[in-house]
């Protein structure tokens, strides 16, 4: 199997999962691993150079989806409409989606760079928050779908929602150091990000995709 994930922070805990998960499966051997930004993910599965992976949740109704995604609920803090010309993410699909369907103007941007801009003391529209505001739902950015290999993925994902990942220190320590951030800030910020697709998430992500048409 080859296997596609979004290589941002939010991600980070299903990635100390999924290499555990991997070392001490009878699949080992037979599993690859592919990371990029949201869009190329996208595109990855489109054209089956990978069979699974989190993508964006406005592609999620051309495939066969599991039970994660990647869900805000009120705010993420990684993801922000600032003052601007009109301008999108190239990384991003279901943001800039987002950003249109909420009537906002600006320059959309996501992932790390969008959290680092934040800490720093930038500003903008959070748009997990404003579309919080408008229906009293979390926001759902990406789910985990797949061409093939669904029981193997249907396991991973339940396996993973089981029990919650907890970061090694020196983990912790080298991915705040990468990004420019601390291990507090690290910590504050995944406490925002839910894994586990219930029936909230689900009634939004019907309604975004309904309105994105």
């Amino acid at each position: 199997m080859i296997f596609g994930s979004i290589s941002y922070l939010n991600l980070l805990p299903f990635h100390i999962f999924l290499k555990r998960y991997i070392q001490h499966s009878a699949t080992k051997m037979a599993f690859n691993y592919k990371s990029g930004v949201p869009s190329k993910i996208n595109s990855a599965l489109k054209k089956r150079h990978i069979h699974a992976g989190f993508i964006s949740s406005i592609e999620s109704p051309h495939y066969r989806c599991s039970n994660l995604g990647i869900i805000a609920n009120r705010a993420v803090h990684s993801v922000f409409v600032i003052e601007g010309e009109n301008k999108k993410d190239k990384e991003s699909a279901t943001s800039n989606r987002l950003a249109s369907v909420l009537g906002l103007k600006g320059e959309v941007i996501i992932g790390d760079k969008a959290l680092i801009y934040y800490l720093n003391g930038g500003e903008g529209v959070d748009l997990a928050t404003e579309w919080y505001k408008k229906n009293s739902l979390p926001f759902v950015f990406g789910l985990l779908c797949y061409t093939c290999y669904g029981e193997e993925i249907k396991k991973i994902s339940k396996k993973f929602t089981k029990a919650p990942v907890k970061i090694p220190q020196y983990i912790l320590k080298r991915e705040a150091k990468l990004r420019g951030i601390t291990p507090k800030q690290l910590l504050w910020y995944l406490k925002f990000i839910k894994y586990e697709m219930d029936y909230k998430s689900r009634k939004s992500l019907k309604r975004f995709l309904r309105e994105a048409k």
